[in-house]
């Protein structure tokens, strides 16, 4: 080989070796480029991942917004809001209060003790019965099956004074009540199919509907938020005759004997 064409061979070497390295460059630029626009979208990805994720933690729930939203009151109440539910015809100043919560192990024990001597002794006109319902259960074991049962217990109220005492008789009874822990009553359906066992509600739709639709989530929340108000009543059941706080009866006779130590009975 010549001279010449040996400094040609080795030009050319140079230049097919300069376009390679220029070809190599653009590749690792591209390859950078693509490295940092898909980090870009990771972050972004990522942020957009939290921002949603704070977002829907922010999101006020279906019982938030009833919270807050136009009470609708069952018929059969009264007050503000219609948070004042008092049952019996008698012309009595006595007046027996019950405070209770929906999912409460206690109040259920109460109904099936003592509950059906209770509702006979308004029906004779001894005195008149009062309610106050709560949703702290709620709060204390998560679920929001209380809420939604007061709600329901609405709904049976609207229907009439004796359906709300059998309906809450019959999610208090010892077949239908769950555990305490169990949060059955926040299913729609499970309401209905206690409420079926009821006379009055049974195959209602117009309480069905109103069941489904919440029609009286609003004045549950109502209805809990006067509970939370009230100072002196620390659990449930909370039972005051005459707004006296009474010990719980465990037995019909230590019912009796509180009726008789307020002067309601003769």
């Amino acid at each position: 080989m010549s001279k010449r064409n040996s400094q040609a061979a080795k030009t050319a070497a140079r230049e097919r070796l300069r376009l390679e390295r220029e070809r190599q460059a653009k590749r690792d630029k591209v390859r950078r480029q693509i490295i940092v626009a898909c980090s870009i979208v990771g972050v972004l990805a990522v942020a957009g991942g939290i921002g949603y994720a704070v977002v829907q933690s922010n999101e006020p729930s279906g019982w938030d917004k009833a919270a807050e939203a136009k009470v609708v009151a069952p018929a059969n109440t009264s007050g503000k809001n219609g948070t004042t539910v008092t049952v019996g015809d008698s012309k009595t100043d006595n007046v027996v209060h019950l405070y209770e919560d929906p999912r409460c192990p206690a109040c259920a024990s109460f109904e099936q003790t003592v509950g059906e001597t209770v509702n006979k002794g308004m029906e004779d006109g001894d005195y008149k019965l009062s309610f106050t319902l709560g949703t702290f259960l709620d709060g204390n074991l998560g679920g929001e099956g209380s809420k939604n049962a007061l709600s329901a217990l609405g709904a049976a109220l609207n229907v009439s004074p004796e359906a709300f005492l059998d309906y809450k008789a019959a999610l208090y009874s010892a077949e239908y009540h769950p555990e305490e822990s169990s949060d059955e009553f926040a299913k729609d359906d499970y309401l209905i199919k206690v409420a079926n066992t009821v006379d009055a509600l049974k195959n209602n739709k117009k309480f069905q509907d109103a069941v489904e639709k919440g029609t009286y989530d609003a004045w549950a929340m109502k209805m809990s938020e006067s509970f939370d108000k009230t100072e002196d009543v620390q659990s449930t059941p909370t039972i005051k005759i005459n707004d006296k706080v009474i010990e719980n009866p465990g037995t019909v006779a230590d019912w009796e004997k509180a009726l008789k130590d307020a002067g309601v009975t003769k």
